[in-house]
């Protein structure tokens, strides 16, 4: 690996940490949990949703799943027609208490394919620097926890369809609310089989 791809990689890294640097005000996780009712019939009770299409929320980041559900409910850089509705009559109350409680619980574990497990693995831990793919690790850590101050999602136990997802949005643009459109430079240079393995990948990083 270069001396330049690995700056590239850091300076990426420090420049989404600034970006992504803001006040944030706890939650209530007891409101949360009363307040989660509706959210259990896609995402489970305790945040680890069944249907892979849709993410696990169990362990993420309290930081995180605030600004998802802020950027839902504006509407423009992360759409979808079922968060529409949901998070129409939230406050920002709510959501933090939301987060709160998801944040409070533990993700389940899932298992990777291991057809695409060495790919996965050696784009997460290097990325790909004919392609100037950084290291997804840079970022989410080795362990896939992400990064809570720098509000860099929990990767590891996802749903590896929902990842699949994920990716191709930002590869398309379909999804915006990157902070300096890191993760849409990054998804727009991997290759379809890139994303599936690194996906496959995540959802069995434990």
């Amino acid at each position: 690996m270069s001396k330049k791809f690995i700056m590239l990689s850091l300076s990426a890294a420090a420049l989404a940490i600034t970006l992504n640097t803001s006040a944030f005000a706890a939650g209530n996780a007891a409101a949360g949990k009363t307040k989660s009712a509706a959210c259990a019939a896609c995402h489970n009770a305790d945040g680890n949703s069944t249907n892979p299409t849709w993410p696990k929320l169990a362990g993420q980041h309290e930081k995180y799943i605030t600004k998802q559900l802020m950027d839902f409910k504006k509407g423009k850089m992360r759409k979808d027609p079922l968060m529409v509705g949901m998070v129409a009559a939230l406050s920002p109350t709510d959501m933090q208490d939301l987060a709160a409680y998801y944040s409070s619980k533990k993700m389940s574990a899932g298992s990777a394919d291991k057809k695409l497990v060495e790919l996965g693995g050696k784009i997460y831990r290097g990325g790909n620097a004919a392609a100037g793919v950084a290291a997804c690790m840079s970022c989410h850590g080795p362990s896939g926890k992400g990064n809570p101050m720098a509000n860099f999602p929990a990767v590891a136990g996802q749903h590896s369809a929902y990842l699949v997802k994920a990716l191709n949005d930002f590869k398309t643009s379909a999804r915006t609310n990157d902070a300096g459109k890191m993760m849409q430079n990054i998804a727009a240079k991997m290759t379809a089989k890139e994303i599936k393995a690194v996906a496959s990948y995540l959802q069995g990083l434990k």
